[in-house]
């Protein structure tokens, strides 16, 4: 849609010989530094949504070993506990990617693994007990975490913001490069204007795109999002 915006007003200020001149500066300003804090912040995001997948499985792992450790578990309690925390990472890559689980399902399974350490922390070691109850305390913070950020986005009102600027940005921007062009004798090549018009509207827009494609960096429809399958348990 911004080309074709682009590409009206191109042929409108041709036909109708329109141009000003004006400081484009003030309108690059108002596009580009929201959009760039846009995409910052979608990046950090992502790179946050890294850091704590990564602590959630590490802590899987960790719990999942010292429990197996434990000579007072009976094997039948150690292959449910395994596969609770198998549970627990599924739910979570469910929840997070484009088919979500519901968030109270990882919720829950997750408190099975507290209350059962909190069931046997007499029959079992302190010293375990508390070591095991700090790292699932990492997996918590982990599940938490991602879900604070798969549920918030950066500001919808800057993001709309952007979008409306940048199909605004042609109507403003051609009649000011065409009085800059006939100012320096190409008043016979209206495709040099063509073309820096859809040029800088095509930067512009996929700018955005880039930004609306690390807004959610779980649904697995963009070539940066995260890659999930590296954070299953198994």
């Amino acid at each position: 849609m911004a080309l074709s915006i682009t590409g009206l007003a191109t042929h409108f200020t041709l036909v109708k010989n329109f141009q000003y001149n004006f400081d484009l500066t003030m309108i690059s300003i108002a596009i580009i530094f929201p959009l760039v804090f846009t995409i910052r912040g979608a990046f950090k995001r992502r790179e946050k949504a890294i850091e704590h997948l990564a602590k959630f499985k590490s802590g899987l792992i960790t719990v999942d070993a010292c429990l197996q450790s434990q000579s007072k578990i009976s094997e039948e309690d150690k292959i449910n506990l395994k596969i609770t925390i198998h549970n627990i990472s599924k739910y979570l890559l469910e929840y997070l990617g484009p088919e979500p689980t519901s968030l109270e399902t990882v919720r829950k399974e997750a408190s099975k693994i507290s209350d059962y350490i909190r069931e046997r922390s007499v029959s079992m070691k302190f010293n375990a007990s508390l070591k095991i109850q700090g790292f699932m305390k990492d997996v918590l913070l982990g599940i938490e975490n991602v879900a604070a950020i798969k549920e918030h986005r950066t500001p919808t009102s800057i993001r709309a913001y952007c979008l409306i600027f940048i199909y605004l940005y042609p109507i403003i921007y051609v009649p000011s490069a065409y009085f800059r062009l006939l100012d320096g004798g190409s008043q016979s090549d209206p495709w040099i204007l063509y073309t820096l018009a859809l040029i800088s509207s095509f930067i512009l827009i996929s700018l955005f795109n880039v930004q609306e494609q690390l807004e959610n960096p779980f649904d697995q429809d963009g070539i940066d999002d995260v890659k999930l399958d590296m954070f299953d348990f198994d």
